[in-house]
């Protein structure tokens, strides 16, 4: 059982864990990534069926007609992270490409707002992509027949999740996909046991009273505040991977803290994602994965149960972290095509 992914990510700490549209300018960059000269950015927020605020950075093509309407695009974080890391960079190419594109903070995380912070919930979490699908298609420059949605790590399944319900989805794609219901449930390539399983939820019900008692959750200690300059020695190469992304310098950003409030398992334990993948068709999904990405399984295993039109693409050398923010191999010429092509 990797030692570090207790810390790293909720999911592995118990596992081995428009309505009113506030806009401004743009008043700063806070981006782990520069700031294209192609794009207009804007920050925006808007609520989910819930009440709660979402946070948005909203890119729109920099020579913009805004005679017409335009395709968007709506792009989920990888779980745990923040829009100003790889979602964004996937936001602001896509809007270079000529597409109006938004990414966006997950309820309770980031800027968006939600006590307590730091809370995950799959359910939720998949109403945030149906809330952003709200906001784009009441925008006077958005074809609302014309929008889709990409999904980074984790929230590749809640997109996904979001299309089997919601038909204003009319393509997805993933990049890196984490099935979180999945692997909190039955464990890493699916080798927890019933055991196992039962000992995690008489444990997360235990932490049930504590947080109770002390009217706050456990939040797990997540990545430092500041940046680290090293891989701290002794963790495995999965915990290793991520540490370089959200714990340095090449991803590190001060809002992405990791790790979720341990008992926001409970619901993942309870709530299945992708049942229903197969009803997302004919609307096409495309997946997005490393050759050497240790999620690989996921992605191959969701292609596997999606009906037509679908396609798997596998980056040759890319990791599971590469498809965050490897401009060079991403492959957005593709994700350009697919969009154009079906929206």
């Amino acid at each position: 059982m990797p030692r570090y992914f207790h810390t790293l990510m909720a999911v592995i700490v118990s596992l081995l864990s428009a309505a009113g549209i506030s806009a401004a300018a743009d008043a700063g960059w806070d981006k782990t990534f520069a700031k294209s000269d192609k794009v207009i950015h804007e920050k925006v927020s808007y609520p989910n069926r819930y009440g709660l605020t979402i946070s948005a950075d909203l890119y729109r093509p920099e020579n913009m007609n805004q005679s017409r309407k335009y395709a968007a695009i709506l792009v989920g974080t990888p779980y745990g992270g923040v829009k100003e890391q790889g979602a964004g960079i996937y936001a602001q190419t896509m809007a270079e490409r000529g597409f109006v594109a938004m990414a966006f903070d997950e309820s309770y995380n980031g800027e968006s707002s939600g006590e307590p912070r730091h809370l995950s919930s799959p359910d939720i979490f998949v109403e945030d992509f149906s809330a952003g699908v709200d906001f784009l298609g009441t925008r006077p420059f958005v074809d609302r027949k014309r929008i889709g949605v990409i999904g980074i790590c984790g929230s590749g399944a809640f997109a996904l999740t979001a299309a089997q319900v919601d038909h204003r989805i009319k393509a997805v794609a993933t990049a890196s996909m984490y099935d979180m219901s999945r692997v909190i449930r039955k464990g890493w390539k699916d080798t927890m046991s019933d055991e196992q399983r039962n000992k995690t939820l008489d444990q997360l019900a235990e932490q049930r009273w504590k947080d109770f008692e002390n009217s706050t959750p456990l939040l797990p200690q997540g990545f430092p505040e500041k940046a680290a300059d090293s891989i701290p020695e002794g963790l495995d190469p999965i915990s290793s991977e991520f540490w370089e992304y959200y714990a340095m310098p090449r991803g590190h950003h001060p809002r992405s803290h990791g790790p979720f409030t341990q008992t926001s398992n409970l619901a993942f334990m309870n709530f299945s994602l992708l049942n229903y993948i197969d009803t997302i068709s004919p609307r096409p999904i495309l997946f997005i994965i490393g050759e050497k990405a240790h999620s690989r399984y996921f992605a191959e295993d969701a292609y596997k149960l999606a009906a037509d039109p679908k396609e798997l693409v596998i980056v040759p050398g890319a990791r599971h972290i590469d498809l965050y923010d490897r401009t060079d191999m991403i492959p957005f010429d593709k994700l350009t095509t697919f969009f154009n092509k079906n929206l």
